[in-house]
């Protein structure tokens, strides 16, 4: 719980310093509706990253977007599932054998853009939500015409804070192109023969966005 009050602080301390920079830009009072200076966009976007699991390579495939006010800090919401097939050698019910992991989480993105109107800027994205992760198994017979069935051995919900950093380019008028680093937190998980803490790590990435910014 330390390292998550250590990462909010943080975050508010970035969005003060993001907000003291728009006001030095321009002094003139700003409210976000009813107002003919702030700029309403969005936008949506599609994301690959690469991280590690339990030790093992994994990529997590996404997306997100949201609503962008006054090119500034875009709200909205973002996801994540697990792609490629991790499999671990596991202890479930006293015996030993070969699950994929599965899962995936998302929810709320909060993320400042710092400089967007120039051709290189930096954004930092947050996500805060939950997700869940099982251990599943494959079951194949050459009994019964070749039958395969998938069953769940264990399962668990988890709440999870991302932050991150990304480097932003401009490409065109309506896309965005962005590398990013981020470092996914999560509670701990309660699964058959697993560190409570196996989902946190870091993730590099690469973003599209595609929108009116």
């Amino acid at each position: 719980m330390k390292k998550t009050a250590i990462l909010f602080m943080l975050f508010f301390f970035t969005i003060g310093l993001f907000a003291q920079e728009e006001n030095k830009n321009n002094q003139e009072y700003r409210t976000l509706f009813g107002s003919e200076n702030i700029s309403h966009g969005g936008w949506g976007g599609l994301s690959v990253n690469y991280t590690q699991i339990g030790g093992a390579d994994a990529i997590l495939v996404g997306a997100k977007g949201g609503w962008l006010i006054n090119h500034g800090v875009t709200i909205g919401i973002g996801g994540y599932g697990i792609s490629n097939n991790l499999y671990y050698d596991k202890k479930i019910d006293d015996k030993y054998d070969e699950y994929q992991m599965a899962g995936g989480y998302g929810g709320l993105l909060i993320e400042p853009i710092i400089g967007a109107k120039w051709p290189v800027h930096v954004s930092i994205p947050i996500l805060i939500g939950a997700g869940g992760v099982a251990y599943i198994n494959n079951y194949w017979s050459s009994y019964d015409n070749d039958f395969n069935s998938t069953y769940t051995e264990d399962a668990d919900a988890f709440f999870v804070l991302e932050p991150g950093i990304e480097v932003e380019l401009n490409m065109i008028k309506f896309m965005r192109l962005s590398i990013g680093g981020y470092y996914r937190i999560t509670s701990d998980l309660n699964l058959a023969d697993t560190k409570p803490n196996v989902l946190d790590g870091f993730s590099v990435g690469m973003n599209l966005k595609f929108g009116k910014f």
